[in-house]
């Protein structure tokens, strides 16, 4: 059972966490056993945790509905610009905790609870997470939703209601195993569907040319139908929607051929239709072309594009429709979350042309002004490129539009470069070497090609939100960076920076350290209740958590590993800093050597963890099916984060910041944000390693050569012998060929080349490990320095320099005031 906060700590708390009113606990208390009642017909005796969990969060939402409602009554009123984000992926995680502190409701919640008998932590647990998302580009779009709803920003979400989002991940005799993710079987308290507001979507079909220009006719019918979750800023009375859409077939579906006999078939086949929206593609840096997926992306595209265009002719009562586009731009700002939702550029050419009959140039200006697009990666291999032929079946009136596009492309070309053949086939939205494929991200860019229109592109940062991540997962840490400079901080990260004034606080320094280890002996517990592993809570958390892929370079960790474990046997009494490395992570379905890397750790794990020799001083944990609610355990946790992908090709990652803002001090290349955290934090505080992207590219010049490291190295010609030799398979001995052989002969991402500096940059880690004094020292200059990752400045700089909108201050009167907008 939780125990009661001391007046003290009430006192400590009050700020952060909200103001624990005996009227307000009250009011929760009485609206938890109403909803427990009424809501899900339970009485005490026979209620489950689960039960308890659904009451709560009822409750909390019924605190969320007068906010939200007068956020989008605001909206109406006041007709500002519009930005609308679509992503093929949200990756929420929980929404519980984040929505009570975002209201200033935890405090009162936990006391409200308490007093009820039951315990906060156990209820929490109960939640689902939303895993609607692979990896960071999905939860950098929850991320974003944070800052928008936080920064008074007219935003909306847009996507998919997957009915099964990310497989959960099991390890069975070391191997990964996926299962599926039936996140909504209990409900989900937090949307509400919206019918009224169903939506045709079209497909296949053909087009006509008439008298009136073309017509899409003989099409298929799917429908969208949205379900609306709340975003809420943080305590500025605003929430915004994020809304996602669900496939569903019409009522007729099947049946209109007159002679389908099989009207049970022509129900059952409704499926097929309702396949559009049911699993997430658990695909990160990866493109498959799959019908299905080109299905999903042009459903989201579609149903989204004809609620924004509604929304636009929408204006307040007794005030005409607006029946001119002429001001779309000037309304709407579409940010498209990487290529996934492209095909919105020819389904608005589509619209504006075919149904509201504007000219071609017309549309195509407006359609221009209107869109912006992040490319997140720099893989070549996760590029979408669709069969021209797939689109011809599919899509054919918007493959027509694209070719449309592209000749003028073309032609403007033509005449900037003329003579210029080999541009003209680079620059095409067309490929033609071998299938005819459609680049998404030609499309995305059209006219701002980098050496051709350099002024229309930018770089935006990323960030995280520190509402989540520092919080709802830190709060020991949260409230003591409060106490020494004051809680704005929260909502202007760039305060943090006052902490360098208590690099040297002796107090501060002790207490910092504390924060840490009580994070570590929780995680610890956390690790012994659900795994039944018992691990050294004063080793060094060494942390990998990302997906699985080689350039991420989990196996160059992996290496490290068994050369620290071959120095220990070799030497068992010599000193050595005792660390426990966890690593963790999903592996697409079919990314064969992904797995492949999984089996691996696995085996040099249950290796090292079982011999005597070793004991304490190394641990090797595979944290099993890694998720948003698991990274909130695991971050604050953390004393060394990992952030070694080859340099030039990570094109940011946020986990990276996750963990500096938490406490952890970073090994990594000087790829992605590494370098800006680096220049943010003084590249002293951080453990640099590895070639650099000059480096690479001179070595991809000359040619990567792993054998002549393989042979100079006598640490890693001991460690791949015995991978080769099936030390760590002895059942299986060719086990890891796949591994060893990609290693030597075809490494895209040359783990040797950096093997020798990452080794000799962990024994300064170690080193410096030695003094927790100097260490602290050097994660309070990095917690100083994470000013900069807060999504809400990356959301600041979209707003201004890409969306034309403004932040605002403004705090919506509460649901008990009235609400009054100067027109």
């Amino acid at each position: 059972m939780a125990t009661p906060l001391t007046d003290q700590e009430k006192r400590k708390q009050i700020s952060i966490r909200g103001i624990v009113g005996v009227e307000n606990v009250a009011e929760l208390k009485k609206g938890f056993n109403r909803h427990l009642h009424f809501t899900l017909v339970k009485d005490r005796n026979i209620a489950t945790p689960r039960d308890y969990y659904f009451a709560l969060a009822y409750t909390v939402r019924d605190h969320l509905v007068g906010r939200w409602i007068r956020t989008q009554q605001f909206y109406y009123e006041a007709d500002p610009k519009r930005v609308y984000y679509l992503s093929l992926e949200f990756y929420m995680g929980r929404t519980l905790q984040n929505t009570m502190i975002n209201l200033g409701l935890q405090n009162a919640c936990d006391e409200a609870i308490y007093q009820l008998g039951l315990d906060m932590e156990e209820l929490e647990e109960m939640e689902e997470d939303a895993g609607l998302g692979n990896g960071g580009l999905g939860r950098l779009a929850a991320c974003f939703l944070d800052s928008m709803a936080t920064l008074g920003l007219a935003a909306y979400g847009y996507g998919i209601r997957y009915e099964y989002g990310i497989f959960n991940q099991k390890i069975r005799d070391g191997w990964q195993v996926e299962e599926a993710d039936d996140w909504l079987r209990h409900g989900n308290p937090w949307e509400k569907a919206r019918p009224e507001y169903m939506l045709p979507v079209h497909f296949y079909g053909r087009v006509e040319e008439t008298r009136d220009g073309s017509k899409w006719v003989d099409t298929q019918v799917v429908l969208a139908m949205p379900y609306d979750t709340p975003i809420p800023g943080y305590m500025n009375n605003t929430v915004n929607t994020m809304r996602l859409w669900s496939a569903r077939a019409p009522n007729d579906f099947n049946l209109r051929d007159f002679n389908v006999g099989d009207y049970i078939q022509a129900v059952l086949d409704r499926n097929l239709a309702e396949n559009i929206s049911r699993v997430l593609y658990p695909n990160d840096n990866f493109f498959e072309g799959k019908e299905l997926r080109l299905k999903q992306e042009y459903f989201v595209v579609a149903a989204t594009l004809q609620d924004i265009i509604r929304r636009f002719k929408t204006t307040k009562k007794g005030v005409p429709g607006r029946t001119s586009f002429e001001s779309f731009p000037e309304k709407v700002a579409i940010q498209l979350n990487d290529t996934h939702p492209a095909m919105a550029i020819p389904e608005l050419m589509r619209i504006f042309v075919d149904i509201e009959k504007l000219d071609w140039d017309t549309a195509w200006d407006l359609t221009k002004r209107t869109f912006a697009y992040t490319n997140h990666t720099v893989l070549p291999e996760a590029l979408e490129r669709w069969p021209v032929e797939l689109l011809e079946t599919l899509l054919p009136r918007h493959l027509q539009i694209i070719y449309q596009i592209n000749q003028a492309h073309l032609d403007r070309i033509a005449v900037a470069f003329p003579e210029d053949m080999d541009k003209l086939r680079k620059m095409s939205l067309i490929e033609e070497d071998g299938c005819k494929r459609v680049n998404m991200a030609h499309l995305s860019l059209v006219n701002p090609f980098h050496h051709f229109e350099p002024e229309k592109f930018q770089n935006k940062t990323n960030g995280i939100t520190p509402r989540r991540w520092l919080l709802l997962c830190n709060p020991g840490l949260a409230e003591l960076i409060a106490e020494v400079i004051g809680e704005d901080y929260v909502k202007e990260l760039s305060q943090l920076k006052k902490l360098n004034d208590f690099v040297d606080d002796a107090a501060f320094i002790r207490d910092v350290s504390k924060v840490k280890q009580d994070n570590k002996v929780k995680f610890a517990q956390y690790l012994e209740k659900e795994y039944s592993v018992k691990i050294n809570p004063s080793s060094m958390f060494d942390v990998h958590v990302k997906r699985i892929h080689e350039y991420k370079r989990q196996l160059l960790n992996c290496l490290h590993i068994i050369a620290m474990y071959n120095r220990i046997r070799k030497n068992p009494t010599a000193p050595f800093v005792p660390r426990t490395v966890i690593i963790g992570g999903k592996a697409a379905p079919g990314y064969h050597m992904a797995k492949m890397i999984i089996r691996l750790i696995t085996s040099v794990a249950s290796v090292v963890n079982n011999d005597p020799v070793v004991g304490d001083k190394l641990k090797v944990i595979y944290l099993e099916n890694y998720r948003v609610s698991l990274a909130e355990k695991v971050i604050p946790a953390t004393d060394l984060s990992e952030q070694i992908s080859t340099a030039g090709t990570e094109a940011s990652g946020t986990g990276n910041m996750k963990f500096m803002l938490n406490g952890a001090l970073t090994i990594g290349t000087m790829d992605g944000a590494n370098v800006e955290m680096a220049e943010e934090a003084g590249e002293e505080n951080l453990f640099i390693f590895g070639m650099r992207v000059e480096d690479v590219a001179e070595m991809d010049k000359k040619g990567y050569d792993a054998m002549s490291y393989y042979k100079k190295l006598p640490e890693l010609k001991q460690v791949m012998d015995q991978i080769t030799s099936g030390f760590f398979s002895p059942k299986n001995p060719d086990l890891f060929k796949d591994i060893t052989d990609m290693l030597f002969k075809h490494d895209r991402f040359k783990v040797f080349a950096d093997f020798e500096d990452y080794m000799k940059c962990q024994e300064k880690v170690s080193q410096l490990y030695q003094d927790p004094k100097e260490w602290t020292k050097m994660v309070i200059k990095n917690i100083a320095a994470t000013g900069k990752f807060s999504s809400d400045r990356t959301i600041t700089e979209y707003a201004t320099e890409v969306w034309g909108v403004e932040p605002t201050d403004l705090k919506i009167p509460p649901p008990n005031d009235t609400l009054k907008v100067n027109d």
